[in-house]
């Protein structure tokens, strides 16, 4: 059995939790288990580590059918699966130490919203991280700090400030109580807290001025390019979803004051017909730009500018069609779909959170637009 026909088994446990995931606003404690133990979190973790180290199909694959089956559920495992790749650019011990057992997960925020002094070997580390995904069932968690020094931040030879992503122990941090949200709400995605913690230089990295340890091809894609499709593969899977539930919906449900069920409706088939075509042109964008990029990595290169762009931009384009196929299918469901018990009113507040992320945000479009005119770009978070 591959990686996407476990996360395909896993599917009925997943739906089957759906109440305690949203009741609870992050994974309950036994789901989180099942999908470590099933190596869900592990996909892009060096072999080296005990992790799988797959080619990046199979990985986005097995995110995007745990997003059909709970896009939460999906959201969680890719920001784990994610993190995972970070190892690659620690310590070979070091990354030991934190990835110690095979059930191990770690999450992350990238953005440099704490500060970290620099104490001899040391940081000392404060900040407050919004948008933690998943930090409830991690052992390990790693916040982006900007680097200080004699009072300063220490500046890299652009003068931009110096920011890397510091690990620490989860159990080191405070969580506040502050996920309450439209969509996505199983995420668990709220704020933790660090205040003057001290961590080991050597638990850092830079996804920017780092180069990865591991030799694998997977470590020569970029990172910030599969956390994008990561992104869309879970919205991806969420919109597919949101299309069979409509169909599930047609099939019994008659308009009031029709003889015709909702499936026998002109418009309705042809609104159909036009979101699955939508979605399969947005996915086969994003697995184009995949296999181009992965195929430079298998030969020792990895992607160019415009590569990594394209990565960033189907990406978004996969993510953001996906949300309007989200919203059709909700359309097309009528009075039904704003009830609680109708999974489309589920699935559309999941789909326009998901829109949310920097990675795949609209001003994607502008960054990528500018390598596609040949304009000077900064092309570090591509």
């Amino acid at each position: 059995m591959n990686m996407i026909e476990t996360a395909q088994a896993l599917a009925p446990e997943i739906r089957s939790s759906h109440a305690r995931i949203d009741a609870e606003r992050s994974l309950p404690p036994d789901l989180a288990s099942a999908l470590a133990k099933a190596g869900l979190f592990r996909t892009l973790l060096p072999r080296s580590l005990g992790g799988l180290e797959l080619d990046p199909s199979q990985a986005l694959g097995s995110m995007e059918a745990i997003g059909y089956a709970d896009a939460s559920a999906g959201w969680c495992v890719m920001i784990g699966a994610t993190s995972g790749m970070s190892a690659a650019y620690l310590d070979h011990a070091v990354a030991g130490s934190i990835h110690s057992s095979i059930d191990t997960v770690t999450g992350g925020v990238f953005a440099p919203v704490g500060h970290a002094v620099i104490d001899g070997d040391d940081f000392i580390v404060t900040g407050t991280w919004p948008w933690m995904s998943g930090h409830r069932h991690c052992e390990w968690l790693a916040g982006g700090c900007v680097i200080t020094e004699g009072g300063q931040p220490k500046l890299l030879e652009n003068r931009m400030p110096d920011s890397r992503m510091v690990f620490f122990p989860a159990r080191e941090a405070r969580f506040l109580d502050g996920w309450h949200v439209s969509g996505l709400s199983g995420t668990g995605s709220g704020e933790v807290s660090v205040e003057r913690l001290r961590v080991p230089r050597t638990h850092s990295v830079s996804l920017i001025t780092d180069a990865p340890r591991e030799s694998g091809p997977l470590y020569r894609m970029p990172v910030f390019g599969l956390l994008a499709q990561g992104i869309a593969a879970v919205m991806l899977g969420n919109a597919r979803g949101a299309i069979d539930d409509l169909i599930e919906l047609a099939a019994h449900k008659h308009p009031q004051g029709s003889r015709r069920s909702l499936a026998d409706r002109a418009t309705v088939q042809a609104e159909v017909a036009k979101a699955q075509a939508a979605l399969g042109s947005a996915k086969a964008y994003c697995r184009e730009s995949i296999d181009q990029a992965w195929q430079r990595a298998v030969a020792g290169e990895p992607p160019d500018t415009p590569l990594r762009a394209q990565l960033r931009l189907s990406a978004t384009w996969a993510t953001r069609t996906a949300a309007e196929v989200t919203r059709s299918m909700y359309d097309l469901g009528g009075g039904s779909s704003v009830f609680l018990s109708c999974p489309l009113q589920r699935r559309f507040r999941d789909a326009h959170v998901g829109t949310q992320h920097a990675m795949v945000s609209a001003s994607t479009y502008e960054l990528t637009g500018r390598v596609l005119l040949g304009a000077p770009t900064d092309a570090s978070l591509l």
